[in-house]
């Protein structure tokens, strides 16, 4: 597809009212209630990616600004321009400048906020401070903790949660009906788990599956995002549980080589599988959990993640003998 039909696909599907914004309903609330006034302070958008908080800030700027919102409205990657000196250029000029239209104040909304190094910081404080007449900010980060106590005391906070399973089907079912395709719902379920609660992720997969084919299934949908499917994994325990060590680590090979996965990837999805074993009680689940843990701390520290998994598949079996 080329970029030019994601950017019209992505525009088409994008909300453009609050109650197209799924599973934010308190934040949304808030939102509506600012724009009804036409008055807000600066705002801090906090949780994780693909929930919402890049479109809520759109909308409030085509609700605030109407048809001439683009004018009004400035937006900034913080994490690729990140430096001070894009606070004392960029948004400087943005921000030093009236409105246009009957809104007495512009938007600058900053993305991913929480990469901005501690100078740039400071002198977006003083810029927040200096500029309240005629602009608004909204900053946007996943970690609220890496944004300064100051910046924090100066904006109202919004704390997104990932979206829930009832909005991730509503949404599925949304585009299912735009673009004609047909959805079963262990694909529902399988979207709902790889996604996470991320929207986006959840597009991206939906996308690339409705290019192979309309009828999209679970087992596609688990091809397309090189996800081992929770059988294999879960069979990779089962043998585990019973002792059957060299069976285990063969099959796991196998499933990694098979869809391409990493050494976390997989960890991912064998904590996940692990609450589903029938075949162990709470307390042994716990005790693989726990390794599970050990062996991800290692290999983001860098050791070697074939060996770590060996590792791992070891204490299971030694665990359940």
């Amino acid at each position: 597809m080329k970029a030019e039909d994601i950017a019209i696909w992505t525009e088409k599907y994008r909300p453009k009212d609050f109650d197209e914004i799924k599973g934010q309903d308190e934040i949304v609330r808030r939102a509506e209630a600012f724009v009804k006034k036409k008055n807000m302070p600066h705002l801090l958008f906090a949780g994780p990616a693909g929930v919402g908080k890049t479109t809520l800030a759109l909308v409030i700027a085509r609700k605030l600004f109407g048809e001439r919102w683009h004018e009004n409205f400035l937006e900034l990657n913080a994490s690729d321009e990140r430096g001070i000196d894009v606070i004392r250029v960029k948004v400087k000029d943005f921000a030093r400048t009236k409105a246009i239209g009957d809104v007495p104040f512009k938007i600058i909304y900053l993305d991913e906020c929480d990469a901005l190094t501690k100078d740039a910081q400071q002198a977006l404080r003083r810029t927040m401070e200096n500029y309240t007449q005629t602009c608004r900010f909204i900053l946007s980060c996943n970690y609220s903790s890496k944004i300064i106590d100051p910046i924090q005391s100066r904006c109202s906070v919004f704390r997104f949660k990932p979206l829930s399973k009832e909005d991730v089907f509503k949404i599925i079912e949304r585009i299912a009906r735009a673009e004609k395709l047909s959805i079963d719902a262990k694909a529902k379920q399988a979207l709902y788990e790889i996604s996470g609660g991320d929207c986006r992720r959840l597009e991206n997969i939906m996308q690339s599956s409705a290019a192979i084919r309309n009828r999209i299934t679970e087992d596609l949908i688990y091809n397309i995002a090189s996800a081992a499917h929770p059988k294999e994994v879960r069979d990779v325990l089962k043998l585990c549980v019973k002792g059957d060590f060299l069976s285990a680590k063969n099959k796991l090979l196998e499933t990694m080589l098979n869809h391409g996965l990493a050494g976390l990837d997989v960890i991912k999805q064998v904590q996940q599988e692990i609450w589903r074993l029938e075949e162990v009680d709470d307390k042994r689940k716990l005790e693989m959990v726990k390794e599970c843990g050990e062996a991800e701390f290692r290999m983001v520290e860098g050791s070697d993640e074939f060996i770590q998994l060996e590792a791992l598949l070891s204490k299971f079996v030694l665990i359940n003998s």
